[in-house]
């Protein structure tokens, strides 16, 4: 469990992941990831990101990304309180990575494949939880109807 105050090193790291986050290219690649990764089936999402292409690099550079930080919060170097009071889009992202994680484990033999973001998203649908029951559900529900909305377009 977290303690109750971030200290300065775990609050210096975080401004640090923001400033990451604040990349040109990062952001480019999160506007994408998050407008445009919807796949149920590792076959969906490889057309979505056929290999080589920008793409699959956005998707990447996103995913490596928050699996990172989610890492660094895992090992008790980032504050949790703070992470997750600051920091949900790690969130979204996972919930767009979950359906296909256990194809992606089997299909390179890595059982740990993205096992900081799990980790990380579990906690924090429990931390959430607590504070506003419900909000999951919401939240699927809206990403539900991007997709859609998303699919229609495509159509």
């Amino acid at each position: 469990m977290a303690k109750k105050k971030p200290t300065f090193a775990q609050a210096q790291l975080q401004l640090q992941l923001y400033e990451l986050r604040r990349e040109p290219r990062l952001r480019l690649a999160r506007e994408w990831f998050l407008e445009n990764y919807f796949g149920e089936t590792l076959e969906e999402t490889g057309k979505l990101t056929p290999p080589g292409s920008e793409h699959s690099a956005f998707a990447r550079m996103v995913t490596t990304y928050w699996d990172q930080a989610c890492a660094l919060l895992n090992y008790g170097l980032l504050h949790e309180n703070l992470f997750f009071e600051t920091t949900g889009e790690f969130f979204a992202v996972w919930e767009r990575l979950r359906p296909i994680v256990p194809e992606l484990r089997k299909r390179y033999g890595n059982p740990s494949f993205y096992q900081h973001m799990e980790k990380a998203g579990k906690r924090y649908e429990a931390w959430l939880t607590k504070r506003s029951p419900g909000w999951a559900e919401q939240s699927r529900k809206y990403w539900e109807q991007i997709r859609a909305a998303k699919a229609a377009k495509t159509s």
